[in-house]
């Protein structure tokens, strides 16, 4: 089968294959088998998944799939499905509404992924409600860590500073 191939069923349903770049920036929480229950990772960047979907699976569908197929315990709210394609030299994304359907979409537009590729994302930021408190804990800790590391910056910064000033204070006043 190629990702272009399309077949129909009963009542005019069809199937077919959706590929999907996994755009993440945030670390996901993966479920139990090799690693440990809620550990957190980083996927890597430009990679893509391939969808087995119906007609009629939406958007929020395909987005649960592929959280399935990763094992991913995160709440899907938290992602959302764009759509990018480009005009006239110009690459535009899109983002997706729940209900639509993206394998219509990927018919409509045909086979070159030019036209219409697929993008998961994380929601935009200050959508907070779709963290889990554990989730928010984290970055909290992940942010006054940062906080912590530049501030120890300054500082040091600071005492460097002030020993190069008491070392010139020196050499003007000469020996005592």
């Amino acid at each position: 089968r190629t990702l272009n191939r399309w077949e129909t069923g009963a009542g005019g349903v069809y199937t077919g294959f959706i590929k999907v770049q996994m755009d993440l920036r945030r670390p996901m929480t993966v479920q139990g088998s090799q690693t440990r229950a809620g550990e957190a990772f980083y996927l890597p960047q430009g990679v893509s998944n391939t969808l087995h979907v119906s007609s009629k699976t939406t958007v929020k569908e395909v987005i649960v799939g592929l959280l399935s197929k990763f094992t991913v315990a995160d709440n899907p709210a938290k992602y959302a499905l764009y759509k990018r394609y480009r005009r006239e030299e110009q690459v535009y994304t899109c983002k997706l509404a729940d209900a639509e359907k993206p394998l219509f979409l990927r018919l409509v537009a045909g086979p070159d992924p030019d036209l219409l590729s697929f993008v998961l994302k994380e929601q935009q930021t200050g959508e907070w409600d779709a963290f889990s408190i554990p989730e928010l804990k984290n970055f909290l800790r992940i942010l006054e860590k940062e906080e912590q590391e530049q501030k120890d910056a300054v500082i040091r910064r600071y005492e460097t500073y002030r020993q190069r000033l008491q070392e010139a204070l020196l050499e003007v006043r000469g020996p005592s």
